[in-house]
C-alpha cells in the first residue's frame, strides 16, 4: 500500500483534505472568539491568532502549494505537476496555458516574468473555480495564514497529524462551551418577559446550529475553499 505523504498525489489530496476541513471549521468554530483558548506556543507555530485566514486559505498565495508547484513545472517543463490542482474538465485549458507560457519565456527576462504570473493567475483562477471559490488575484507571499493551515502543512511533511487533531479539537471545545453558556444562562425567564424570551433565542439558534454544522462536517459535508458552496439548515 502506498503511503499517502509519499505519493504525489496522496499528499495533494490529504492537503486538499485538511484544507477543506479548515475552511469549514472557520465559519463555525468561533476562532475569532477563541483566539486565546488555543495553546500555540505548544504547537511552535508563533504568535499569530486564530484569523479568519483559516477561510481564506493560501492555494492563492505566491508562496502557496498551487503556485510553487507552477513554478516547478515551468521550470522542469513537466505540466503534470500542476493537473492535480484542476479538474479533469479544465486540464486542456491548463495544457494550453502551460505551452503558451514556455514558449513566451524564451523571448528574455521580462516576458518571462510576466509569462510567468499569467500562468499563475489562469492556474489559480480555475483551481479556485472548481471549488467553487472566487479568484480575487495572487495574494503575496509571507502571509500570516494564523496557525491551522502551517499546522496542516507541517503535518504531511512530520507524517503526524496529532497536532492538527489537538488544534481543531481546542476549538471546538471552546466554540460549544461558549454558545453552551450563553444559551444556558438565558433559558430560565418569565413566560411574560418577551425581551428575556428573545435574549435566549438570539442564544439558542447558534448553539443548535453551531452543534448541527459541527455534526454534519465531521460526517463528511460538502467542502471548497468557499463557505457560500456550504449549506446550513434554518429554522
Amino acid at each position: 500500500m502506498i503511503s499517502l505523504r509519499k505519493s504525489p498525489l496522496g499528499s495533494v489530496l490529504l492537503v486538499t483534505g485538511l484544507y477543506a476541513i479548515g475552511t469549514l471549521l472557520a465559519r463555525y468554530l468561533g476562532l475569532a472568539d477563541v483566539g486565546g483558548a488555543i495553546p500555540l506556543g505548544a504547537l511552535d507555530l508563533g504568535s499569530a491568532g486564530l484569523a479568519l485566514a483559516w477561510g481564506i486559505g493560501h492555494c492563492d498565495g505566491l508562496d502557496g502549494p498551487v503556485v510553487t508547484q507552477a513554478r516547478k513545472a515551468l521550470e522542469t517543463g513537466n505540466v503534470n505537476r500542476v493537473l492535480p490542482w484542476v479538474r479533469s474538465d479544465d486540464e486542456d485549458e491548463i495544457r494550453h496555458a502551460f505551452e503558451h507560457a514556455l514558449a513566451v519565456r524564451k523571448l528574455g527576462p521580462q516576458a518571462r516574468e510576466l509569462a510567468d504570473t499569467h500562468f499563475f493567475e489562469t492556474l489559480v483562477r480555475i483551481h479556485r473555480a472548481g471549488e467553487g471559490a472566487p479568484y480575487t488575484g495572487l495574494k503575496p507571499a509571507g502571509r500570516d495564514l494564523g496557525p491551522a493551515i502551517p499546522a496542516a502543512d507541517q503535518a504531511l511533511e512530520g507524517g503526524s497529524v496529532d497536532a492538527v487533531v489537538k488544534l481543531l479539537t481546542t476549538a471546538v471545545r471552546a466554540g460549544v462551551h461558549q454558545r453552551f453558556h450563553a444559551a444556558e444562562s438565558r433559558r430560565k425567564f418569565d413566560a411574560n418577559d418577551v425581551r428575556a424570551g428573545r435574549a435566549y433565542v438570539e442564544a439558542y439558534v447558534p448553539y443548535i446550529h453551531y452543534v448541527e454544522q459541527l455534526w454534519h462536517n465531521a460526517q463528511g459535508g460538502p467542502h471548497g475553499h468557499s463557505p457560500e458552496g456550504h449549506h446550513a439548515h434554518a429554522h
